[in-house]
């Protein structure tokens, strides 16, 4: 049976089992809320409809830049925390966290992960620290990289050469969600690669709590 991103996005903010490597201090539950930024290319065509709460039953690869503003757990202050999550929708994730965080944002990023990102944790191979790049121009052009992925993306034009924004997305992760598409969208990774042009794009302001 084909796993359906709707089913997998309604994980995102729910709980979810987190794989042995993350530690066990993190499944506790906790008070939690947060604001975040957030910046996507995936293979699906424009627009994604997995995003619209219609599922798709093709294969939608993908890198997701994450950049939390605001938030906190427990007594962990959220803001600050940086990473992209590489995936393969509802069969893998691999997770890169940004090196120039400090410790305490490491250990907030630990807190927060398997319980605010659930489907991302329990589908997640592997959790690495490495150098990030974010690059935004005029507000518009977004490139972000890590050591195996990089994202370059446009917005796509509207009506009078403005914006394209979606407004009452199901999810909690697609506030103030603008389209955009891929003009560069490569992963060359342990296990898989791929190199999308034209595709998908989006950002967001992603407002979630538990």
């Amino acid at each position: 049976m084909t796993f359906k991103r709707r089913d997998f996005n309604k994980l995102l903010g729910a709980a979810a089992l987190a794989p042995a490597f993350l530690s066990t201090k993190t499944q506790a539950q906790e008070t939690w809320s947060l604001q975040a930024n957030v910046a996507e290319c995936c293979s699906c065509e424009i627009p994604c409809p997995c995003n619209f709460g219609l599922g798709t039953n093709m294969q939608c690869d993908g890198n997701r830049l994450i950049e939390i503003y605001q938030g906190s757990i427990g007594e962990h202050d959220l803001a600050g925390i940086r990473f992209v999550v590489t995936f393969e929708m509802g069969v893998w994730s691999r997770i890169y966290v940004d090196e120039n965080m400090s410790e305490s944002q490491k250990d907030a990023f630990d807190a927060i992960f398997p319980i605010g990102f659930a489907g991302f944790a329990s589908q997640a191979r592997s959790i690495d620290t490495v150098a990030i790049s974010v690059d935004r121009q005029d507000d518009l052009i977004i490139k972000f990289s890590t050591p195996v992925s990089t994202v370059e993306m446009s917005p796509v034009q509207g009506r009078d050469g403005g914006l394209i924004t979606v407004d009452g997305l199901p999810y909690n992760a697609f506030y103030n969600y603008v389209q955009y598409q891929a003009v560069v969208h490569t992963h060359d990774g342990p296990e898989h690669n791929w190199s999308h042009k034209g595709t998908n794009g989006f950002t967001s302001r992603m407002i979630a709590k538990g």
